[in-house]
């Protein structure tokens, strides 16, 4: 009985709360709203809830300094397109070859920061078939750098600050380019393409050489242009002991702003179509 006079008690206690509870929450309700109105109201605040929830917490973990990018994933600073890789001119400033991923076919990162390449760089991505580093400010590259790429086909390290040369890939090799550097004789080995067999585009400009290294009877087009090349031997282009040699797939080449007289070596291009760009007079 106890029991039953309580309940009786109570329930019409918890009702009238309910009703005051009501009415206290219809006045923060603009009267005037229509149905419509009403449900977009209900609806504004409900995006604002769930906003203000959606925004960070603060936390006591530490902050990144501006510009920091060595944790981030490559294809957030690079864009990565289905085997190729893009990471030109990226800000903040790359300063080392980034970390690829294992299906990088080709690689652009043309007129950043680069200063070195190592042996590490791109030791995981063997399917590489071009590496664009163009513009850059690489000065060193060790030299089992290119060794494992056995599938590289295009590789331009044109306007860098390179001295010397390191060992390049041989088998498929079609173009290279190393204009606008800073190559010496010293540092390009006189056998330096020798065993490349289908290289088809060799630059070689805007550089610091004094004598041609081996061209491969397989070059097209040959760019040799303002370096310091005082002379050209018989067997630069042809063979002292074959005269019966033709080199017919060299179409181009460039010798103009070297010192040397070519009209000095006229039988240094009998075996070729096309004479060479450059002085003679």
């Amino acid at each position: 009985m106890k029991a039953l006079l309580f309940t009786c008690m109570l329930v019409p206690w918890l009702v009238a709360a309910s009703a005051r509870r009501f009415d206290q929450d219809s006045q923060l309700i603009p009267r005037s709203l229509p149905g419509k109105e009403l449900n977009g109201y209900f609806g504004d605040h409900l995006k604002s809830s769930r906003a203000r929830r959606a925004l960070p917490q603060p936390d006591d973990s530490p902050t990144k300094e501006e510009g920091d990018t060595s944790d981030l994933p490559t294809c957030l600073l690079c864009v990565c397109l289905t085997g190729s890789v893009y990471c030109e001119e990226v800000s903040p400033d790359m300063t080392t070859v980034p970390s690829l991923p294992k299906e990088t076919t080709y690689l652009y990162a043309r007129f950043n920061k680069i200063k070195k390449i190592s042996t590490k760089d791109f030791a995981d991505t063997l399917s590489l078939k071009r590496i664009d580093l163009t513009g850059n400010m690489i000065s060193e590259i060790e030299d089992g750098a290119f060794s494992k790429l056995i599938d590289l086909e295009e590789l331009s390290l044109a306007d860098n600050r390179l001295v010397k040369l390191p060992m390049l890939p041989a088998a498929k090799l079609k173009s290279f380019n190393a204009n606008n550097n800073l190559l010496k004789t010293k540092g390009v080995k006189a056998n330096a393409f020798k065993k490349m067999t289908k290289l088809a585009n060799l630059y070689l400009a805007n550089n610091q050489l004094e004598a041609i290294p081996h061209i491969p009877d397989s070059v097209r087009i040959l760019h040799l242009q303002n370096n310091n090349i005082t002379e050209v031997n018989v067997d630069t282009f042809c063979r002292s002991n074959d005269t019966y040699y033709l080199r017919l797939s060299l179409s181009e080449v460039r010798m103009d702003g070297n010192p040397v007289l070519l009209s000095k070596y006229p039988d240094s291009f009998t075996c070729m179509k096309v004479l060479p760009i450059g002085q003679y007079r």
